[in-house]
């Protein structure tokens, strides 16, 4: 069974562009360490049902999933809830 894990933070490549790719993401563990994971090692958890991500957002939990580019890329994005921008990308810049 999949674990889940709230991602906090994410690192971008171009934290300036609103389209650029994810590298990695973060959070905090129950016993209040951090953890982050590389893009592909997220994806992979997610492919592995190893993990699952959700980001809370105004009393919402909204869930983290895999979507694939018109170029044929993986990347990661909240489900749509009608929130622009994604909220995965809105977090903060993990430390």
């Amino acid at each position: 069974m999949a674990t889940s894990h709230e991602v906090l933070c994410i690192k971008k490549r171009d934290r300036t562009s609103a389209h650029e790719r994810i590298s990695s993401i973060g959070g905090k563990n129950y016993d209040g360490t951090r953890w982050k994971l590389t893009l592909d090692d997220a994806i992979k958890s997610i492919e592995d049902q190893k993990k699952t991500f959700y980001v809370k957002k105004n009393g919402h939990t909204v869930d983290v999933i895999i979507s694939t580019s018109s170029l044929g890329h993986k990347y990661l994005k909240t489900k749509n809830d009608g929130d622009q921008p994604d909220n995965l990308l809105s977090l903060p810049e993990c430390p």
